[in-house]
């Protein structure tokens, strides 16, 4: 596999030839060194990007052939399927098992948007008051993108932002997470192996800054989409103004998971557990905030407790781990300056709390599955994201009172309620201002449903027709069959 970047249909070291060396983080050792970019191939980047698009060699060719290459792009994810799932669990640290399920996911989202651009992007005739005339409605791409991935998910989020962009038309350049860009890499080696035309498909590897920086603040890149944490979110916002390119960004949430008493309880115990500690936490989706009825609530938390305790905590590679190490030390020491603020800010630490005290692990960056209960929404290990396995507990004793915690929060990315009552499914289901939201279930996504968050959780939609879009301009063509002069000005 290769270690370099790929800007033009040409693999490259970089104008500075610097380097990164990346690492496991359930071992902290070095797995592989990559090429580190800078500003000057990531100007290169969009330069290749920009010529292709200008170029016509992908705007313009049939919407059937863009699909097919994109198809042949999910088939080669299937066929090397084993291969990216080794790469994502040594990259990322989470199980083998995990990232298997990614990958199916990844070859179904490329099929999806294959399947679908044809028809979703034809001409579409609008009837026109006035006689003899034509309008039309025509989808055309957006142009050259900048496409900013992150660490916890590198080539599932990826594959959010290639499919839609590449069928639409548009030329990319990805730069996934610098800790993260081993699946990057091997996904456009499969790229150009499927025949993508040179400079559609760029990867620039390297930091933010100036990586990320210069696709924000280029005038030559026409949309930039992100999915990351708010502070960064708000530096591209700026960053873009300077064109006023088009935005997606994806910027995480505090999601809460209510559980009224009338709940299944073992079902929602279970789901409690699945909707936090996959993949450690990390996920911008995780039900980090349980929110549970008075009524149930000692004997859920007791429930829970007992849970928490007997997760098996271990290397992503070995069979029976059910949680893997957090994805850097910088990113552990965040994590437990949460947890010493649940304890400072007076809730009751329940489970966890610490490392694991198994010395095979103690050079990865473990935390062990936390839960705290006695929370408050006042708290900071409450109201802000963790981005660690850390689950809170509140209690409520009224319907109004769990929909108000629930939607106490600057985000509005997920959200999860429990109940049996279907009028209580339909009332909180309208009442809570979040992106999704999962009646008796928790933390499911599929690529023909949109994701995206209200409030500070983004801008935009990914996955669904609505992932498409993101990546289109409409323009109305208004065509006069019978012109005449008007005669206004005289004759």
């Amino acid at each position: 596999m290769h270690s370099e970047m790929f800007i033009g249909g040409a693999w490259t070291a970089g104008r500075q030839g610097a380097t990164r060396d990346i690492v496991n983080p359930g071992t902290g050792e070095i797995i592989a060194t990559v090429a580190e970019g800078c500003r000057e191939d990531t100007q290169d980047a969009i330069d290749a990007a920009r010529t292709a698009f200008d170029s016509g060699i992908w705007s313009g060719l049939p919407v059937a052939e863009r699909s097919a290459l994109v198809l042949a792009l999910g088939d080669a994810v299937e066929t090397h399927a084993e291969e990216l799932a080794t790469l994502e669990s040594l990259d990322t640290g989470k199980t083998l098992e995990e990232s298997r399920w990614d990958m199916a996911d990844i070859a179904g989202i490329f099929r999806y948007y294959a399947d679908m651009a044809e028809k979703d992007m034809a001409d579409e005739p609008i009837d026109s008051p006035i006689d003899n005339t034509q309008s039309t409605l025509v989808r055309e791409p957006v142009g050259v993108c900048g496409q900013i991935s992150p660490w916890n998910y590198p080539l599932l989020q990826a594959s959010w932002k290639m499919a839609p962009a590449l069928v639409a038309g548009c030329t990319i350049i990805m730069k996934p997470s610098e800790i993260t860009p081993l699946t990057a890499i091997r996904i456009t080696e499969l790229a150009e192996a499927v025949g993508f035309p040179r400079g559609v498909v760029n990867l620039v590897l390297g930091a933010g800054n100036p990586v990320g920086a210069e696709l924000a603040e280029s005038h030559r890149v026409d949309l930039i989409s992100f999915t990351g944490g708010i502070e960064t979110g708000r530096t591209i916002m700026q960053a873009a103004s300077g064109n006023a390119k088009k935005i997606a960004l994806e910027l995480g949430g505090k999601n809460p998971n209510i559980i009224f008493a009338d709940a299944d309880f073992d079902t929602a115990v279970d789901y409690a557990l699945n909707g936090v500690f996959f993949h450690a936490g990390q996920i911008c989706s995780a039900g980090t905030r349980l929110i549970v009825e008075d009524t149930i609530h000692d004997a859920f938390v007791a429930e829970l407790t007992r849970r928490v305790r007997s997760i098996k905590v271990g290397l992503g590679m070995e069979e029976g781990t059910r949680m893997g190490p957090l994805i850097s030390e910088q990113h552990r020491g965040k994590v437990e300056a949460f947890i010493a603020s649940g304890l400072a800010e007076g809730a009751t630490l329940l489970a966890g709390g610490g490392r694991p005290d198994d010395p095979s692990l103690q050079d990865g960056f473990f935390v062990e599955p936390t839960l705290f209960a006695d929370c408050t929404s006042a708290m900071r290990v409450v109201r802000e994201e963790v981005f660690g396995p850390v689950i809170t507990v509140e209690r409520f004793s009224s319907e109004q009172e769990a929909v108000a915690l629930a939607n106490d929060t600057n985000y509005g990315l997920s959200a999860g309620f429990w109940t049996a009552d279907p009028e209580r499914q339909q009332r909180v289901a309208r009442a809570l201002r979040f992106g999704t939201v999962w009646i008796n279930d928790f933390n499911v996504y599929f690529v023909q449903a949109p994701w995206g968050g209200y409030k500070q959780s983004g801008i935009g939609r990914e996955l669904g027709r609505a992932g498409l879009e993101e990546y289109l301009e409409t323009k109305h063509v208004f065509r006069n069959l019978q012109p005449k002069p008007l005669l206004w000005f005289g004759g």
